[in-house]
């Protein structure tokens, strides 16, 4: 059995599904049904007084004059009658009251010389006295008391029935001084289709005034919607970064303040935009001369330090001890500066978009083994890849790329680190997981970042903060992408997702060469 709360809550939500459905979302309509309902409401209101007062003039206008014509006729008429009138004459006398100008028919009753109640009917088969309403024959022979605001005791009184649709007037008096009572029945049928008439009129004139209100919404609708439509494309071309978009002012309205305000925010926004462009252009040429700059003395002083290097490791031990420990330092900072600069260069490479593909088929296995065997890892790292997976990748980015999470892995999480291959449809899918304690929840937003380091009081670490954000643009530049969590097992677990061939993301001209390169080795081969 459905309880009531049940069906409450029924009812609940079909209202909201209701209301949710009757929801306009477009302005346009919004404004066409506003104006229209105000309209609407005008026009129906207005129509509804309009035929209110014609109404009560009408009706009032025909009920006076025929009560007074009636009033007129009894004095005169039924007024002249014996004390004690015959059949014939009430007949007469009925007959000739409703042969007046306002066409009603009339009843008239008294009483004859043996005190009988005699009737005359001037039609008896419209009006009897069936059709006089029990109320008004009370009132109508009911005797007022005289005082000095009332003096007569008889009055002429009226009411307004319905007989099978049409409107009917009853009036009744009697005649002061033992005279017959008259009852008058006049049809309002005439005025009723007059007013019918008129109510028909009001009503296609509300319709009209309807049609011509949803005309003029539309041209306002238009007017008003014009404006905000060409300044949501402009907001559109402005969001798509073409900041030389401005709209054509007109007029001194509120939409035309509008205007004006989104072109100086628009100028304004380019200006920024133009002057932030060229500080990072100066930014980025300032890094790549500097680091360029800086290879020709990195190049000397690296050539001294493997010197030194050498000496240290030789057995005859020429370096002098005490020294010693000095030597190594200047050896590991110069390599740590060289890595940085070299480092730098690339990622200026990446911002300046000159950095390029150089496609080859690989196998993965293979490009792996060799990434961790030039790196002296093979005992740290445990690979579970198969033999014979081919791909189309940059040998030397994919070698960057495994380089830095491999020893990203080797230095904050320790061995065993291992390396796993799968193929996920046309994506080449590269897990590599360590054996540490997993990144926190608050550094993973940022592993990728340039120059961040998880703890701020080591600023000082033997990485750059850019091996990562490195890897990260060249699996970009692949149609690729890293990610870094924390695995259930333990460790944290980076997973680069490469498609299989990306020759389509290389430009027209690259991918022609790279293709007649391609069909070159392949005519070698067979031959």
């Amino acid at each position: 059995m459905t309880k009531p709360q049940d069906k409450l809550r029924g009812w609940a939500a079909a209202r909201k599904a209701i209301l949710a459905g009757l929801r306009f979302t477009s302005l346009r309509l919004r404004l066409v049904v506003v104006f229209g309902l105000v309209a609407l409401t005008a026009a129906v209101t207005a129509s509804g007084i309009a035929y209110w007062l014609n109404r009560e003039a009408v009706l009032t206008r025909a009920q006076d004059a025929a009560l007074k014509d009636f009033q007129q006729e009894m004095q005169t008429r039924a007024g002249a009658l014996p004390p004690n009138p015959t059949q014939d004459e009430l007949q007469q006398a009925a007959g000739t009251m409703a042969n007046s100008s306002q066409r009603y028919s009339v009843l008239l009753i008294g009483k004859d010389g043996e005190g009988d109640t005699i009737v005359g009917y001037s039609d008896l088969d419209a009006f009897t006295l069936a059709d006089v309403p029990k109320s008004l024959r009370k009132t109508v022979n009911k005797e007022q008391p005289l005082t000095s605001s009332n003096k007569s005791p008889y009055h002429l009184y009226w009411q307004r029935t319905v007989d099978g649709g049409t409107p009917y007037l009853v009036g009744g008096a009697k005649v002061i001084g033992g005279g017959p009572t008259g009852y008058m029945l006049k049809s309002l049928e005439p005025e009723a289709k007059d007013l019918s008439s008129l109510g028909w009129s009001l009503a296609i004139a509300t319709g009209l005034a309807l049609i011509g209100s949803a005309l003029l919404a539309q041209a306002a609708a238009t007017t008003v919607l014009k404006p905000v439509h060409r300044l949501g494309v402009a907001a559109r071309r402005l969001g798509e970064g073409k900041l030389d978009t401005r709209l054509r002012v007109s007029g001194t309205d509120e939409l035309a303040d509008l205007s004006r305000t989104f072109n100086r925010t628009a100028e304004s926004l380019e200006k920024k935009v133009d002057d932030m462009s060229a500080r990072d252009e100066a930014s980025r040429r300032f890094v790549a001369d500097m680091s360029h700059e800086l290879r020709t003395p990195l190049t000397a002083i690296t050539a001294v330090t493997e010197v030194l290097e050498e000496e240290l490791d030789a057995e005859t031990g020429s370096v002098d001890p005490m020294i010693e420990p000095a030597v190594r330092l200047v050896v590991s900072e110069t390599r740590r500066l060289n890595d940085l600069v070299e480092n730098l260069m690339e990622v200026t490479r990446f911002d300046a978009g000159t950095a390029r593909l150089v496609l080859d088929h690989v196998d993965i296995a293979d490009q792996i083994t060799a990434c961790i065997d030039a790196r002296a890892w093979l005992d740290a790292v445990e690979l579970d890849a198969e033999r014979g997976i081919m791909v189309r990748l940059d040998p030397r980015r994919l070698d960057v790329i495994l380089a830095n999470l491999i020893g990203n892995a080797l230095k904050h999480g320790g061995s065993p680190v291992e390396v796993s291959v799968r193929l996920a449809g046309e994506k080449l899918v590269i897990a590599v997981r360590d054996g540490g304690p997993g990144i926190p929840e608050d550094v993973l937003p940022h592993v990728f970042d340039r120059f961040y380091k998880a703890s701020a009081s080591r600023p000082r670490s033997e990485g750059s903060g850019l091996g990562l954000s490195i890897a990260l643009e060249n699996a970009h530049i692949h149609g690729g992408e890293i990610t870094a969590a924390n695995s259930p097992e333990g460790g944290a677990v980076f997973t680069l997702w490469l498609p299989r061939d990306p020759s389509a993301l290389l430009p027209a001209d690259e991918a022609e060469d790279d293709t007649d390169d391609d069909a070159s080795v392949v005519e070698g081969d067979e031959r």
